[in-house]
């Protein structure tokens, strides 16, 4: 492995990351199950094990969190199957949540049980591998990827590969276990930036160059409790092949090599293209590559509105289309998994697909079959058109399980989008994102309307409240929200949210 240059004063993640790797403990998991949890280090236990996806959660003492990694959010019903039965085995103790990174977390863990729950991922062809901590997180594409009718490009395999690549096949690869900070990668190979684009680290947008199909290249983009930046140019264009794979080993080396380690807010990319300036970033990344970089091609193929998949589509295959089902702000239960996988034997090809949105697409259903899953109790629960502002709402996990978060987030969003929904007539949809702290793990900057989670003084008590972000628009174009409102105490958002409801997107009130 290639060692990090040494910084002036490494910060305490950087400390003790240089004392141990975190991907170590991978060859420490079985002894660590044999003393028990509470006998673990506490540097191993709070931080090191997230490199094998586990996540010790204060709140929760003794149940622990499994972060999965599925590129471009595809399962087969048996890999979502298995999901399903791991957390079965805990009752009520035992969720899952679709993030928006597409991927999918298992809550309610026993950690004597671990062992066993990698072993069955692993019988699956699944892995957990290097997806917390400074490492690079699930790597995103295209919902429909391979099925929508005006897709440019198939981008499935780019992302199999690239992963492959940073997790050695999902064995773990320490040439990427030290980063400077987390990373986040997206492939679009359609019309409408499905994978938001703009807050990835490296971002491949559809792009033609000479009668060409390929992709430009876009860098930088993040999200911290410091700063939010859109993704920019590199002024760099890839063909759909290897190139994608080595042009994201290229980037991840500068990045590891010359990141920032002194301050963990000035440690994302951005900051260090920012830094150096674009010339040198490109022109450090162009030597790692070991050829030259082609120019960016003037513009890109993003030309649509984002989709949200939800309903009935037709898809590039005759005969067949996808179901895309709203799974309210993405939290499963072990019937709904094992239901899933079921309905995609049943009706489709065994696959199911996870969007960005939390929500769930069910792939390859015969025209003939439509209306009988259509009739499926599934169909109700989690509805194909659902209410306006239920249906583009989007949260991270709050503070019922992360210690982080500083509000309560996802049962407060889907009540207050109910509420809002049941009192309202709105013209269009209004997309609603709430997170609970500054990690923005629920990307409020890139909503109509986004709330993070924050503390609050009322009648001499500290509360619970929200910094109000508006303006994220998605799609070609993206840019991101800004902050708006300080402070909102939760308890007044009601009739907070009606009057911009009715003043900024033509709401009016149910007669």
């Amino acid at each position: 492995m290639t060692q990090a240059k040494p910084a002036e004063k490494l910060n305490k993640f950087e400390k003790f990351k240089a004392a141990k790797d975190g991907l170590a403990v991978k060859d420490e998991l079985e002894q660590f199950v044999e003393m028990g949890w509470e006998a673990i280090d506490k540097t191993d236990l709070e931080h090191r094990l997230k490199w094998l996806g586990i996540f010790y959660r204060p709140v929760t003492p003794g149940k622990f969190m499994l972060r999965l990694r599925t590129p471009s959010g595809v399962l087969s019903s048996l890999q979502l199957r298995t999901l399903g039965e791991i957390i079965q085995r805990y009752g009520d103790d035992g969720s899952a949540d679709i993030t928006t990174r597409q991927n999918i977390q298992l809550r309610g863990l026993r950690f004597e049980d671990m062992t066993d729950i990698l072993k069955k991922l692993t019988a699956v062809e699944l892995t957990s591998v290097q997806s917390g901590m400074d490492n690079v997180r699930n790597i995103t594409g295209s919902p429909v990827a391979g099925i929508d009718g005006a897709e440019l490009i198939d981008t499935r395999e780019l992302v199999q590969q690239v992963q492959d690549m940073i997790t050695n096949k999902g064995q773990g690869n320490y040439d990427f276990t030290n980063l400077p900070r987390k990373f986040n990668i997206a492939l679009e190979g359609g019309r409408d930036n499905s994978v938001h684009a703009e807050i990835n680290d490296i971002a491949f947008v559809p792009a033609y160059k000479d009668e060409v199909l390929g992709f430009n290249v876009l860098v930088g983009g993040f999200f911290s409790a410091k700063r939010c930046a859109s993704a920019i140019s590199m002024n760099a264009w890839v063909p759909p092949n290897e190139d994608v794979v080595e042009i994201c080993r290229s980037i991840l080396t500068v990045f590891r090599d010359n990141g920032s380690r002194a301050n963990r807010q000035k440690s994302r990319l951005m900051w260090l293209i920012d830094e150096w300036g674009m010339e040198k970033f490109r022109a450090e990344v162009e030597k790692s590559f070991d050829k030259p970089l082609t120019p960016a091609a003037e513009t890109d193929e993003i030309d649509w509105d984002k989709r949200d998949h939800l309903g009935v589509h037709a898809q590039k295959q005759e005969g067949l289309s996808y179901v895309g089902f709203h799974v309210p702000v993405g939290r499963l239960d072990a019937d709904a998994m094992l239901e899933f996988a079921r309905l995609a034997e049943v009706y489709g090809q065994s696959e199911i697909r996870l969007t960005v949105e939390q929500n769930v697409i069910l792939p390859h259903v015969k025209t003939e079959t439509l209306e009988t899953l259509l009739q499926e109790p599934i169909a109700a629960r989690f509805p194909l058109e659902p209410t306006p502002l239920v249906r583009s709402l989007v949260s991270c996990t709050g503070a019922q399980f992360c210690n982080f978060a500083l509000v309560e987030t996802k049962q407060r969003a889907l009540k207050i989008a109910q509420e809002l929904d049941a009192q309202l007539d709105i013209p269009d949809r209004v997309r609603m994102h709430w997170t609970g702290c500054p990690n923005s793990c629920g990307q409020p900057q890139v909503a109509d309307i986004g709330f993070l989670g924050t503390k609050a003084r009322k009648d001499g008590k500290t509360i619970e409240a929200v910094d109000v972000y508006m303006g994220g628009t998605i799609g070609k174009d993206a840019k991101l929200g800004e902050r708006v409102e300080k402070s909102v105490p939760c308890e007044d958002l009601i009739p907070y949210l009606k009057t911009v409801m009715m003043e900024k997107f033509g709401a009016t009130p149910k007669a």
